[in-house]
């Protein structure tokens, strides 16, 4: 792993594969970092012939954390955004997608697939609607439009999302209180043995933990508001892939982010929540990758 400059910001990065073949970047969702990208879906995707490039988004990570505007608060942005109120935001789903293209920018790559989950599919479909040149395919994974009649989280997700930790000082009780999060909002057909998630959690702890830049995300995906305008100028060829029993982030909103993209593939996956299951990882890289070599014959077959 190594940092870059990049959009004004530093970012943390992690190449891996033949630096020549054709480019995945991973984004990652809602405070989580690089390293939730599994070690065997990014091995898969190499394997299927892609360079595969995962960073920590700002404020995540060993990324650059950004300061420098009063800490907001995600309630009283909720209330605001509920009652279309103006909302001051550190920064939005936009600015989050510049990093992405900087990113891009400094490691000189022009096009790359784009590959996102919840909120890094947010973000991944703002660049391929802002910087079509950029994005040779998307592949929006259990996320949104921004569409609130379709965003209706199950109340024991809700309540698990703005939940804190017993004592927030404390490394162990963050990690149960993570890994408590994580069983809610997780696949319930496919449960990730506790013992492995704990070592997953326990290891991104470790790593860096920074509440803070969780928020702040959050409240940038609260201020980027209704997306559907801007979904319906993406060109790039689109898979969504949602689980059928997603409590975060329910899969009608999946259907919904489809049906504002031309020509989008839609893959619903029966028993998936929101998270990604060791057992469904080599169809979600079999799926990913075929949706990837599609998009480059098509752009090849246009030479």
């Amino acid at each position: 792993m190594t940092a870059i400059a990049a959009n004004g910001i530093t970012i943390e990065y992690e190449s891996l594969g033949d630096p020549d073949a054709p480019p995945i970047l991973l984004i990652m969702g809602l405070g989580m970092q690089l390293i939730a990208w599994p070690d065997k879906f990014c091995a898969g995707l190499v394997e299927r012939g892609f360079r595969v490039i995962r960073f920590d988004n700002r404020d995540c990570g060993l990324s650059s954390r950004i300061r420098g505007m009063k800490q907001p608060r995600v309630i009283a942005a909720l209330a605001a955004a509920w009652l279309h109120l103006p909302l001051r935001a550190p920064y939005a789903l936009d600015d989050m997608a510049a990093d992405v293209v900087g990113l891009l920018d400094a490691l000189a790559i022009p096009r790359a697939h784009l590959v996102g989950i919840s909120m890094g599919g947010m973000i991944a479909q703002e660049v391929a609607a802002k910087y079509p040149d950029r994005a040779a395919s998307l592949t929006s994974i259990m996320s949104s439009s921004g569409n609130r009649r379709v965003l209706r989280p199950t109340r024991k997700a809700r309540k698990a999302l703005l939940s804190k930790p017993a004592d927030p000082a404390d490394a162990e009780s963050i990690v149960r209180h993570l890994v408590g999060v994580l069983g809610v909002i997780g696949s319930p057909a496919f449960p990730t043995d506790e013992a492995e998630l704990t070592a997953q959690v326990s290891r991104s702890v470790r790593r860096a933990h920074y509440p803070a830049g969780v928020t702040r995300q959050l409240v940038a995906i609260i201020a980027s508001g209704d997306r559907r305008a801007s979904l319906r100028k993406i060109v790039a060829p689109t898979l969504v892939i949602h689980g059928a029993n997603d409590p975060l982030v329910p899969v009608e909103a999946g259907k919904d982010t489809a049906r504002n993209i031309a020509g989008a593939r839609l893959l619903v996956i029966d028993g998936m929540g929101h998270d990604l299951a060791p057992v469904l990882q080599p169809m979600l890289v079999e799926a990913i990758a075929n949706h990837c070599h599609e998009a480059l014959r098509r752009t090849i077959n246009m030479q």
